[in-house]
């Protein structure tokens, strides 16, 4: 160790002062400010911020790189909302609207019934008829076919609508869906919590302090959860920097976010089309200020759908960790506004992309227990 720190030592010894502060205090693992997190952001310090994410990544994981088998089912894209940054959504009979029966989403596992799957990620549109008991009948239903697959499912806004729909409380309903076969919650619907930015881009659903008390109901009653931010939208730094320490300050209560997915704003086919994409170069700060910041967050995962299999590459340079699934063709939402089209790999396929960076596969199932090391 004191090796190691003579060696990054000599590396930072040219930073500014601040930088060399920061640096100082990761390479001695002392958590970082909100103000030092943002000066982070600031930086145009690259290789600083690769050496310093992957310095913290490779103290939680060594070389390791999760996968999981996983396969979506999106039940709906019919929504009450209208968020300015979504191309998913649809309204009824409007053009591509699409809608599945509980029988037509079981009709979809059946046929994978006998393939090695571990997870099914349901999330789709807040549609206006369907409430808790709906969803508690499919998670039922899905566990008769798979009694062992791990449902994660349902963003904190879908889960705000249908448990006010049933008119119960969010605890009460949260029992109900465990009880039915609910084993974790993804991340979707953060956005950003700053409430401006949210009266721009998405003002008519659950509000950022409704999504961290969501969650963390949702922990105490032993369900673990995923935690995401979309980013390269109208959002500063400044915004991001809160959005992170709200989560940081919640880990800190529960212990039970299992993974960071920062999400990538893609300008196809909706309101906010005329934002520019942000680089590759902001989205690999992204990851490396959040792998730094996150210091009680276990992954940072990067979805490979939605920046790209290269791209994806380049975040385990940058504090990543893990890069979802299979994922078996089945999902549209980022396919919709500019995504992969058809987005599936083998194992093999994703143990390759791993490989080739010098790291080592790892098949995992939803809560990180290792399947298998490639």
């Amino acid at each position: 160790m004191l090796m190691e720190n003579a060696h990054y030592k000599s590396l930072f010894a040219t930073l500014p002062t601040e930088l060399f502060t920061i640096a100082e205090k990761v390479l001695a693992g002392i958590r970082i400010d909100t103000s030092e997190c943002e000066a982070l952001y600031l930086t145009d310090n690259l290789p600083l911020l690769s050496v310093l994410s992957n310095l913290v990544k490779e103290r939680k994981m060594g070389s390791l790189v999760f996968f999981n088998r996983n396969m979506h089912i999106e039940p709906s894209n019919i929504c009450v909302y209208n968020c300015r940054f979504c191309s998913y959504s649809r309204k009824h009979e409007q053009q591509g609207a699409w809608e599945m029966s509980i029988e037509e989403m079981l009709q979809k596992i059946s046929a994978v019934k006998d393939k090695k799957i571990t997870e099914i990620h349901i999330v789709g549109g807040v549609h206006p008829d369907r409430d808790l008991y709906f969803y508690s009948d499919l998670l039922r239903e899905i566990k008769k076919i798979k009694p062992n697959i791990h449902i994660k499912a349902f963003t904190a806004v879908e889960l705000e609508y249908m448990i006010q729909k049933a008119g119960i409380p969010l605890r009460e309903g949260l029992a109900v869906l465990k009880v039915s076969g609910l084993d974790s919650i993804p991340g979707g619907g953060a956005e950003i919590f700053d409430k401006q930015i949210r009266l721009k881009i998405c003002n008519e659903k659950t509000n950022g302090t409704n999504w961290l008390k969501i969650h963390e109901t949702a922990h105490l009653l032993g369900i673990p959860s995923n935690a995401t931010m979309l980013y390269g939208h109208i959002e500063k730094y400044s915004h991001r920097t809160d959005h992170l320490n709200k989560l940081r300050e919640l880990q800190d209560r529960t212990g039970k976010f299992n993974a960071f997915i920062p999400l990538k704003y893609k300008n196809k086919n909706n309101e906010l089309s005329k934002i520019q994409e942000i680089s590759i170069i902001e989205d690999l700060k992204n990851y490396a200020v959040s792998r730094i910041f996150l210091d009680n967050i276990p992954h940072i995962k990067a979805y490979w759908p939605m920046i790209g299999k290269e791209t994806t590459q380049l975040s385990l340079n940058y504090g990543v960790d893990d890069i979802d699934g299979t994922i078996e063709d089945s999902t549209k939402i980022y396919a919709m506004s500019g995504g992969e089209e058809k987005p599936a790999l083998s194992v093999t396929q994703l143990s390759e992309l791993i490989r080739k960076t010098g790291r080592k596969p790892v098949e995992r199932d939803s809560v990180y227990n290792v399947i298998k090391e490639y």
